[in-house]
């Protein structure tokens, strides 16, 4: 059977009311809204409260997206949610979002890997659908990041916030997403990570009490593999879709670093004007970061019928994933 082509149909995005600047994070640890701001481009992000979780600011995200697209929950047949910090180990976050939306009719499952979770859980969607397995999927990239951060680490703390992003895809007579391309090298598994918690080190009270259930990253190893990666996937995603980078109406990477972006799109030749930036809002959403930016730029207006979207991001594993849409 011919793979048929997918598309996405409808996007949505939830983000917490709370803010926390720059300026109330100069009172919490050593650090200054200039220093924050010339080395990451971060003015302030979103923290979620005591009663929001993961599957909260995915569900709202999810109705969103799924009210956007005219697709029914019951007519859902595949959940993926994208996510490094789930309601709990299990079950998967995606049954909790199937249950509160009525999507019974849903496969579900939660996929991890690092920021990079969202581009990977659309590719999976898309092949899934592609090959035949169903009509509609809904992919939701959401994040509570707040959980699990050291607020006396000024190294990490002021880089993350929390939100959510969904697209709703569905089988389509024109082509929508062109093509994607995955990538991984777990060489670098130790540059981004939360080491306590699971099998290789439970809970305890010394894991607690030596801070080990938060995020540890190596910044400045981070940073020279994602300036590199973030161009080399989005010129192995144009290549595998015959789209040249000049025919790119918008560029949105993921939003961790707003040198890193600069640098992917220099390298590129994506001149300013086509490149979407919304970190000084909401900081590094992880999984979020791709689909709250996608939703955005919808939302403003920046993508028109027809236009080209390159998608490209990176995290934890370390891995990396880009996405080519025609919308």
């Amino acid at each position: 059977m011919k793979n048929q082509p997918v598309r996405i149909l409808g996007v949505g995005a939830s983000v917490p009311q709370k803010v926390i600047t720059n300026f109330d994070l100069e009172k919490m640890v050593d650090t200054s809204d200039e220093w924050i701001v010339s080395r990451s481009g971060i003015r302030e992000r979103r923290i979620a409260s005591e009663s929001e979780t993961t599957s909260t600011l995915a569900i709202e995200a999810a109705r969103i997206a799924l009210k956007k697209s005219g697709v029914e929950s019951s007519d859902l047949d595949l959940i993926i949610v994208a996510t490094v910090t789930p309601d709990m180990l299990f079950p998967a976050t995606a049954c909790i979002l199937q249950r509160e939306l009525g999507a019974e009719n849903a496969a579900c499952f939660d996929l991890e890997a690092g920021c990079t979770s969202f581009v990977y859980a659309l590719s999976m969607a898309e092949k899934y659908l592609s090959a035949g397995g169903g009509n509609f999927a809904l992919v939701v990239g959401a994040e509570t990041l707040s959980k699990v951060l050291d607020w006396k680490d000024r190294a990490t703390c002021v880089l993350f916030g929390d939100g959510a992003g969904a697209a709703v895809l569905g089988l389509g007579e024109k082509l929508g997403i062109i093509s994607t391309h995955l990538g991984a090298d777990g060489g670098g598994a130790n540059y981004i990570e939360v080491p306590a918690g699971i099998s290789r080190m439970p809970a305890s009270i010394d894991t607690v009490q030596n801070r080990l259930h938060y995020i540890k990253m190596a910044g400045n190893e981070v940073f020279k593999f994602a300036v590199k990666i973030m161009e080399e996937a989005s010129l192995k995603v144009l290549e595998k879709g015959k789209i040249k980078i000049e025919d790119v109406n918008l560029f949105i990477p993921h939003q961790a670093n707003i040198r890193i972006i600069k640098s992917a799109a220099k390298r590129l030749g994506i001149i300013e004007d086509r490149i979407f930036v919304n970190i000084h809002k909401y900081a590094n959403t992880s999984s979020a970061s791709i689909p709250l930016a996608l939703f955005e730029a919808v939302q403003e207006n920046r993508i028109q019928e027809g236009d080209i979207i390159l998608l490209v991001g990176f995290g934890a594993g370390l891995t990396w994933g880009s996405a080519l849409i025609r919308w």
